[in-house]
């Protein structure tokens, strides 16, 4: 890995255990594929308490590879398993692994292809509730985390601020995660 990996705890405790569990887990995925650039971990828990479920885990794995942005993200809901944040963290590397070994098997069997990526233009913010939406040049309506932002601030955004991202299917539609803000002729960060 190129960049010193980043873990998140968000609203839980830090935890040494979970860090090196998580460590271990992001260090053995260079071995499915070899030029990962970065990986950002975050793990989280909702404020909302099942009382038939107990405390339920979301992690979230962003992976930096050469031409990719890879999100593997396995969440809490209808997952009795993510009681445990074993499991969760688990799973979700699990998913990473997956996804690199299919991204590293498109690379072998593709000549390079410059795919635009995706973009548009900020359309609402919710900064009391940490979201906004983005407006795509096709019309589309798609919803953005703050933490989705790289190098940029949420408080700094905009109504009508260009952005580019990187799409995904979330438990509620489309999403945006690794959300870059664009400047004039360039992304800004």
């Amino acid at each position: 890995m190129q960049q010193p990996l980043q873990i998140t705890f968000r609203d839980i405790p830090h935890s040494e255990n979970v860090e090196a569990v998580i460590r271990e887990k992001a260090e053995k995925l260079d071995q499915y594929f070899e030029k990962i650039m970065s990986c950002r971990v975050m793990i989280e828990s909702p404020h909302t308490y099942h009382h038939h479920q107990g405390m339920q885990y979301h992690v979230r794995v962003d992976i930096t590879v050469p031409g990719a942005e890879l999100v593997a993200s396995r969440s809490h809901d209808k997952n009795h398993a993510h009681e445990d944040v074993y499991v969760a963290i688990r799973d979700a590397f699990d998913a990473a692994k997956r996804q690199l070994q299919e991204y590293k098997g498109k690379l072998k069997n593709k000549v390079k292809v410059h795919e635009t990526p995706a973009h548009g233009q900020v359309a609402e913010l919710a900064p009391d509730q940490d979201y906004g939406r983005i407006q795509t040049s096709d019309g589309r309506d798609i919803y953005f985390h703050r933490n989705s932002l790289v190098r940029g601030e949420y408080g700094d955004l905009e109504v009508g601020s260009e952005v580019r991202f990187v799409e995904e299917t979330g438990e509620e539609g489309p999403q945006a995660s690794t959300v870059h803000v664009v400047g004039k002729h360039h992304i800004i960060g």
